[in-house]
């Protein structure tokens, strides 16, 4: 089955912060903006598995149970709270599906694939 699925997303600090107090993930770059505003990135920014899970989430929606057997990821650039982000899903499940978040910079927070049943 083709899967060509697109949503847009606004990631907001609540969000960041449910995020670590679920994953135990709690670096400051993630969750004081005070701290963040020290780094080279100037704010928060987003857990690269939060983007991910946006993503898995959007393809459950359209395609409920399906199950992923192995997945590869990489993360070129931050995500913020309160930018907007593009996440799309696209390619044949079951098989393997092209993962992409992007800002409206253009900039890619997250690049992957994943194969799935």
């Amino acid at each position: 089955m083709r899967i060509d699925l697109s949503a847009e997303w606004t990631p907001a600090q609540a969000e960041f912060d449910a995020f670590a107090r679920l994953s135990g993930d709690d670096n400051p770059i993630h969750t004081d903006p005070a701290y963040a505003a020290r780094t080279p990135f100037g704010r928060t920014v987003s857990h690269g598995m939060l983007i991910y899970a946006r993503l898995w989430g959007l393809l459950h929606s359209a395609r409920p149970g399906t199950a992923e057997r192995r997945q590869a990821l990489m993360f070129p650039a931050p995500c913020f709270a309160d930018e907007p982000v593009t996440l799309t899903v696209a390619g044949e499940a079951p098989g393997r599906l092209a993962l992409r978040a992007v800002r409206g910079d253009g900039a890619e927070v997250l690049v992957g694939e994943a194969e799935v049943d």
